[in-house]
């Protein structure tokens, strides 16, 4: 009785760990699902952030003109009495147009960064890479310009061009250490590194991305890389 009692207990406990592994096993994919998700709700939130910005300056160029037009009325009818107020307009017109105004939002870094985000998902791919790089020249101090240069990463590293976008996820860690898009250019450069058989590189900053942001989706996908580059023996 006490043999079959000791083969019951260890097969019991057998049981048990199977149980066990297969319930951390369905965490992991909850884990590594979630983690995508995050990251897709994150795109969203920029592109949301931008379209909101590049509305509110259209409104604010908007009012500008309508604020202008309203000037140039004034100033037309002020002077002028009789009739003679009917040769005014005609000799002001020139001063009238407010096309500068009119084509600012062409020009403006939101106008100008929401355009390369959308040739970036259009898989527009080398034209977006021009237009980031020309963004991040046209405005090298706009609050965009973080995001703009982990854009041009993501675009080099989809066309596979993964030494130009290794310098451009390294540029996002060098020149906006406070940026929030930080933890996903670090897991790039990592991911930038295992594609070019930079094994020793690659393990060093995907380690780095898992310890300093272990509760991030980029830090969940860096261990889950270094797990592989562990089952490769690299």
């Amino acid at each position: 009785m006490q043999i079959k009692l000791n083969d019951v207990d260890t097969r019991l406990a057998r049981i048990e760990r199977v149980v066990a592994n297969q319930s951390l096993l369905e965490m992991a994919n909850q884990v590594a699902a979630l983690s995508s998700d995050m990251r897709a709700i994150h795109n969203d939130i920029d592109e949301l952030n931008h379209n909101l910005e590049l509305s509110r300056k259209q409104t604010r160029d908007l009012y500008a003109d309508l604020d202008q037009r309203l000037k140039n009325l004034e100033s037309r009818g002020a002077p002028a009495t009789g009739g003679a107020a009917a040769s005014v307009p005609g000799s002001a017109a020139p001063s009238a147009p407010a096309s500068p105004a009119a084509a600012a939002p062409e020009t403006t870094d939101s106008a100008s960064y929401q355009a390369a985000f959308q040739l970036l998902k259009d898989s527009q791919y080398d034209r977006a890479i021009a237009a980031f790089q020309k963004f991040l020249v046209s405005f090298p101090d706009s609050s965009l310009a973080d995001n703009a240069q982990y854009w041009l990463g993501e675009a080099y590293y989809v066309n596979k061009s993964y030494s130009d976008a290794l310098a451009a996820f390294k540029r996002v860690a060098e020149k906006y250490p406070q940026s929030r898009k930080l933890p996903d250019a670090l897991l790039k450069v990592g991911y930038c590194d295992y594609e070019l058989k930079q094994w020793q590189a690659a393990n060093e900053v995907l380690t780095q991305v898992a310890t300093t942001f272990p509760d991030t989706p980029a830090g969940h996908l860096a261990q889950q890389r270094l797990e592989k580059m562990a089952a490769e023996k690299h």
